[in-house]
């Protein structure tokens, strides 16, 4: 037991060691650089634009912690939406792939061998080049349904007592999703679908058959022991991979900077750039993305037990 507290002792030393050469050394050509530490940077003028703002006005006389604060907001924006859609497409086509349908069957396994197998970043590249390079300019937009228009510059809909309308060289008035934007919400979704898809299948076979033989020797229809008793007891097995995946999703968003949307690693580099505070810069970064995961992990882990104590055994 003594041997074993001075063998712990020995190496917590030398990591304190390790990290305290790290950090003296970066301190050391930092400061023969004339780079400043610290964090007072992010009051400064950020002096670039940004050209999608979520829920913040923002203009280059701001700071660089507004435009990081901006580049937040879009990564929520993304993830949030993202995680909703790809787990309704995921559900519907691993639900697809057990369905005794052949030709369903056959269709959602070959979406799950596509979108999984290529590379997400192809993805995102295929995507954008569809929107921006294949879609008429806005006076031969696309309509394919009353008051919404697909072009190059972008997807425009209707919102209540406001209508799409073209004016000039552009659409005015409604609701509309840029390029960049809807180019990353339909590549992140697919591709995590395929993922979730494979989770949902898995969880479904996990359930013994006995549970589905004693829902239809009760009468349930096919759909209503999928809904009542299946789907339930396979969320033990299908919540734990699936909390990987929305986090995976939301990691996933940072290639945004490959097509132009202004995610928060696209203004964080910008910013670093600029400011050349590229070590505080790496940290707000990591810190943003850890304060996420773990909030999303707590989410579904409060989601377990309050399924639990409904009597879903998860």
């Amino acid at each position: 037991m003594r041997r074993r507290l001075i063998v712990q002792a020995l190496l917590v030393a030398a990591l304190a060691l390790v990290v305290g050469a790290l950090a003296w050394n970066t301190a050391r050509n930092l400061e023969a650089r004339g780079i400043e530490t610290g964090f007072a940077f992010l009051w400064r003028e950020a002096g670039f634009e940004i050209g999608e703002t979520t829920a913040f006005a923002y203009n280059a006389a701001d700071s660089y912690l507004r435009a990081l604060a901006v580049g937040l907001a879009n990564t929520f924006r993304v993830a949030a939406l993202g995680i909703v859609l790809a787990t309704a497409l995921g559900l519907a086509i691993g639900l697809a792939k057990l369905s005794p349908n052949w030709l369903l069957t056959r269709l959602a396994a070959a979406y799950v061998e596509l979108f999984r197998n290529v590379p997400l970043l192809v993805q995102l590249f295929f995507w954008y080049a569809m929107i921006s390079e294949n879609l008429p300019g806005p006076r031969e937009a696309l309509n394919p349904l009353p008051g919404v228009f697909l072009s190059n510059r972008g997807i425009f809909f209707p919102l209540p007592g406001s209508t799409p309308a073209l004016s000039g060289f552009n659409f005015s008035g409604g609701a509309s999703l840029t390029p960049e934007f809807t180019a990353l919400l339909v590549g992140l979704v697919t591709y995590t679908a395929a993922f979730i898809a494979e989770i949902v299948r898995a969880g479904i076979l996990s359930v013994q058959r006995g549970q589905t033989e004693a829902a239809y020797a009760l009468g349930l229809t096919r759909r209503a022991a999928l809904r009542y008793v299946v789907l339930p007891l396979a969320l033990r097995m299908i919540v734990p991979p699936m909390t990987s995946q929305y986090l995976n999703l939301t990691k996933n968003s940072s290639l945004a900077v490959a097509i132009g949307y202004p995610d928060l690693v696209s203004i964080a580099n910008t910013t670093m750039n600029q400011t050349g505070q590229a070590i505080e810069g790496i940290a707000v970064i990591m810190a943003v993305y850890l304060s996420i995961s773990l909030s999303i992990s707590a989410l579904m882990n409060w989601y377990n037990r309050r399924a639990a104590l409904k009597g879903l055994r998860l």
